[in-house]
């Protein structure tokens, strides 16, 4: 069973924090809705026709005129999506045997007709009104498992006495990602970013540490934090450099896990970066595995506030949503996104971050949702009295021993306490209490006795659709009465009512249909 009372004390404790006035943030960094596009999405999404200077200034357009207020390009993983001096492009041979995959092809089209993806695509996005940055992968661990994939860079196949633990016990992107402890891996880094000053000239600069999320000796992160502090000044003082050479300012933000005690934790400590000057944008976010629903927004902002007034914060949300670290995944769809952002503006975020909701492929939702994404946004007028879902999750990114939030899977018997957070709760519109049930034998006949904030709640019709719910073979439904459903954290406390075997509880959130 999940430590719950450790876990509410957790939870309670960044959702109490007050909501941080923005006065000092800087303009450009204020009300952003931020789309993050991969290093391989454009050229696997397209065919090779619109590998052309109109089929590049397409894909900056569909953006213009939306919601939308920053795209963060992402120029590469281990190997980079141009044609670079300081590492492999993406089309180079692997073992004397060219890729054979749309990605590489398309990117090397674009080369050989002259045409650098990056710079034609800063150039359009300012003058359609974007804001152009470069986000850019400290360390990239796709497919480590699989050595001779045409992602991997020279560097990582040569050098294994680089990665962190080849044969350790962690996953596979743990175990094989590069050890920043090394100075050969750090001057290996530093010199492709200093290329990506040299090259382009973005309004900003961002530090993706989340592509992949650990970075130094297992068991070690604290103490040799200070690689990793480094890497951030030296990144600090080339975005000054080449602003000061260009005349135009270049801002340097970071991307790290979803608490800022788990981000310290392994080593990427983004509030001493930011006592220290060194960022304008913090971005929290989960890795992959889920998005984080009580990611603390209000607890970042307030550490912030005291570290260096003015740097900018942003929560981040993922593709898919996993209720628990084996459970299944799902994409969120867009009431999800909805609800995940009403909670984060609750507790006072500025904007939203969109990392895998890119047109095709990895978009969670429909395109006639995503076109309704984009002309909406995610703000809080354009969330008011729309559908909603406030999701159980858990954080994803942590160093061994943190508390993570898990709260399920849950026994039916004998139950027990999960809290859901539910942004600024729906008011006396209609609302629903969903508790998802493995699939069993048993459970088209289970019945489940709740209480949201220690108020009994009547059962109401099944909820039909379980696709969107990881899996879940039945979802109950329990109807809210008006009011019941508070602003921030809600305790909701299941148990089985019937003789049946125990059934598995491992969906739980709040639906909120029609808020006011």
């Amino acid at each position: 069973m999940p430590a719950l009372p450790r876990l509410a004390g957790l939870l309670l404790a960044a959702l109490a924090v007050l909501p941080v006035p923005a006065a000092e943030t800087p303009p450009a960094l204020r009300g952003m809705l931020v789309v993050n596009e991969d290093n391989s999405h454009f050229f696997g999404s397209r065919p090779p026709e619109e590998m052309t200077l109109a089929g590049l200034h397409a894909w900056v357009d569909q953006y213009a005129g939306t919601r939308v207020t920053h795209l963060f390009l992402n120029p590469n993983a281990m190997r980079a999506s141009f044609r670079s001096r300081t590492r492999e492009a993406i089309w180079d041979p692997v073992n004397g045997r060219e890729p054979d995959h749309l990605w590489p092809r398309n990117a090397r089209r674009l080369d050989a007709a002259g045409l650098d993806p990056y710079a034609v695509w800063i150039d359009r996005a300012r003058n359609r009104g974007l804001s152009p940055w470069l986000t850019m992968r400290m360390n990239d661990a796709h497919s480590v498992d699989d050595p001779a994939n045409f992602m991997h860079s020279e560097f990582w196949r040569r050098h294994r006495e680089f990665r962190r633990q080849p044969d350790g016990p962690f996953p596979p992107s743990a175990n094989g990602a590069l050890n920043f402890r090394h100075p050969e891996v750090r001057a290996h880094v530093l010199d492709f970013l200093r290329e990506l000053l040299e090259r382009y000239a973005p309004d900003g600069l961002e530090l993706d540490w989340m592509r992949f999320g650990h970075h130094l000796t297992p068991g070690r992160e604290t103490e040799e934090a200070h690689h990793l502090t480094g890497i951030v000044r030296e990144a600090r003082r080339l975005t000054r450099e080449w602003g000061a050479r260009r005349g135009r300012s270049i801002l340097l933000g970071v991307r790290v896990p979803s608490h800022p005690d788990a981000a310290a934790g392994l080593g990427m400590d983004a509030v001493a970066w930011a006592r220290e000057g060194l960022v304008d944008l913090v971005v929290a976010s989960p890795y992959w595995s889920t998005s984080d629903f009580v990611l603390p927004t209000g607890e970042w902002r307030a550490r912030l506030a005291a570290a260096a007034p003015g740097v900018a914060f942003l929560p981040g949300v993922e593709h898919n949503l996993r209720a628990y670290p084996l459970g299944k995944s799902v994409p969120l769809d867009l009431a999800a996104l909805r609800g995940f952002a009403a909670q984060m503006w609750h507790e006072g975020a500025e904007g939203i971050y969109l990392f895998n909701w890119m047109d095709s492929q990895t978009r969670p939702v429909s395109a006639a949702d995503y076109g309704r994404l984009l002309r909406e946004g995610l703000e809080p007028a354009a969330l008011a009295g729309r559908e909603r879902r406030h999701v159980v999750t858990y954080i994803d990114t942590a160093p061994r021993g943190f508390p993570t939030g898990v709260q399920l899977p849950l026994s039916g018997r004998p139950g027990g306490t999960v809290h859901v957070a539910a942004g600024p709760g729906a008011g006396d519109g209609a609302a629903w209490l969903v508790a998802g049930l493995a699939p069993s034998a048993t459970a088209a006949t289970a019945r489940l006795q709740v209480t949201l904030n220690g108020r009994p709640l009547a059962v109401g019709p099944d909820r039909e659709e379980v696709t969107t719910l990881g899996g879940v073979g039945r979802a109950l439904r329990f109807a809210c009465p008006p009011g019941s459903v508070r602003a921030g954290l809600n305790e909701v406390r299941l148990a089985q009512e019937d003789d049946g075997p125990a059934e598995a509880i491992v969906w739980v959130e709040l639906h909120v249909v029609g808020a006011r």
